[in-house]
């Protein structure tokens, strides 16, 4: 049987974070919605769905695994935005054959097992966003799956899928969690609740306390002197963390990234630098991002109150206390840049002035608290190539496209904001 990990019709409800990646390339913990659902069933053929439009961009990323195309008889439909439980092959195990739509208690759509006369119905129309509608007259079951609704609902789920992804991913480490060079000088507090990983470097100084929760350093992350990062945390592979940084519980830091000053409960995605003093709390930024020195985000209201965020079109109460910046891939923002609470900025966006910007930033926008306007498609193209070749990657054709079409995508934003186009 087939799994298909697929994307529903709320993937807008966590802009701008999915406007280049479908939801299930989002990540909670230290791995990706999509990586845990598919250790759940390791011997599964696995293909993807996705927006029409991400379609080329996933098929050069994925090479190995078939893009909207359904290939077997029977398929298992997997939501992509699932926070997928270590018994998800339990609780929906691909051994039993019968046509069943599985739902939350909101009655989300969390999985559909389908074969015969209604999967032919399901792949005529593959290119579709999928929803409820497309499994009319299958047997319905409730399961107590959650799902990441918003992009707090990650951020604030980030401890828990930490505390189960370490486990996970050490499962089979036993015996070698201290492969790494560990520098006279250098203080471990617990630990074997540390993992270090062949090539990572810890230097004279660093603290690293796993007392509160684990420790994972990724292949050939550094720690430089007097850092200090108290768990749970995990520091993606090549990463580098900066002296004096202090990096607390619940922080997620990709591949290929620099970080620097105070961070907590914040999940940073690859090849991202946060790497200058500066506060960023619960707050999610995209791949390719730069945040410029003493750049600021508020996590806190004065009055302690619930934050409430914009979010596809509308203001939303998101009923935490604690919500900083969410930012989107490609955005930049200038030296002493500060953001209230639930800020939102969009794909390849330039921020900087003095003052708060405004609480939410179209894509493609370029200015802050004085004044805004468009970030033209051939500047901030440009600015990408350039900032990826720093990294030595280079722009393929799939990624140039996918760029464009995002820029064409969230005009309509800009023009009710009276930005030229």
């Amino acid at each position: 049987m087939e799994i298909c990990i697929f994307e529903d019709l709320y993937f807008d409800r966590i802009e701008p974070l999915t406007f280049s990646r479908p939801t299930y390339d989002l990540v909670c913990g230290i791995s990706s919605l999509k990586e845990k659902i598919i250790r759940q069933y390791p011997d599964a053929k696995i293909s993807l769905h996705t927006r029409p439009y991400l379609e080329s961009f996933l098929i050069s990323k994925y090479s190995n695994l078939s893009i909207n195309k359904i290939e077997d008889d029977d398929c298992l439909f997997i939501n992509g935005r699932i926070l997928a439980p270590g018994n998800l092959s339990e609780l929906i195990p691909l051994k039993d054959k019968t046509n069943k739509v599985f739902v939350n208690k909101d009655d989300t759509l969390i999985a559909a097992r389908v074969s015969g006369k209604k999967l032919s119905e399901v792949k005529s129309n593959i290119h579709d966003l999928l929803s409820l509608s497309n499994f009319d007259g299958v047997k319905i079951e409730k399961i107590d799956i959650p799902c990441a609704n918003y992009v707090w609902d990650l951020i604030n789920n980030n401890h828990k899928e930490m505390v189960s992804d370490f486990s996970f991913l050490t499962m089979s480490k036993q015996g070698q969690m201290h492969n790494g060079k560990v520098y006279e000088g250098a203080h471990l507090i617990e630990k074997e609740n540390i993992y270090i990983a062949e090539g990572v470097q810890i230097k004279p100084g660093a603290v690293l306390d796993a007392s509160p929760g684990s420790i994972y350093l990724d292949e050939n992350s550094v720690i430089f002197p007097n850092a200090v990062i108290e768990g749970p945390v995990y520091v993606g592979k090549s990463s580098q963390v900066k002296s004096c940084a202090r990096i607390y519980e619940n922080v997620s830091i990709g591949n290929i990234c620099k970080v620097g000053g105070e961070v907590e409960d914040s999940i940073i995605s690859p090849f991202t630098n946060k790497q200058h003093s500066g506060f960023l709390g619960h707050a999610y930024l995209g791949s390719w991002v730069n945040i410029g020195a003493d750049t600021n985000c508020s996590d806190l209201k004065n009055n302690y109150g619930s934050v409430k965020m914009y979010v596809n079109g509308e203001v939303i109460d998101s009923g935490s206390q604690f919500l900083g910046v969410i930012i989107g891939d490609q955005s930049k923002t200038a030296i002493n840049t500060m953001f209230n609470t639930g800020s939102v900025v969009g794909f390849a966006c330039n921020v900087y002035g003095a003052g708060f910007p405004p609480k939410y930033l179209p894509s493609f926008s370029w200015g802050g608290s004085d004044a805004v306007t468009t970030y033209d498609i051939a500047r901030s193209l440009e600015t990408a190539k350039r900032v990826m070749a720093r990294r030595n990657k280079i722009m393929d054709e799939a990624e140039e496209k996918l760029f464009r079409k995002i820029f064409d995508l969230t005009q309509k934003e800009r023009r009710k904001r009276g930005y030229p186009y």
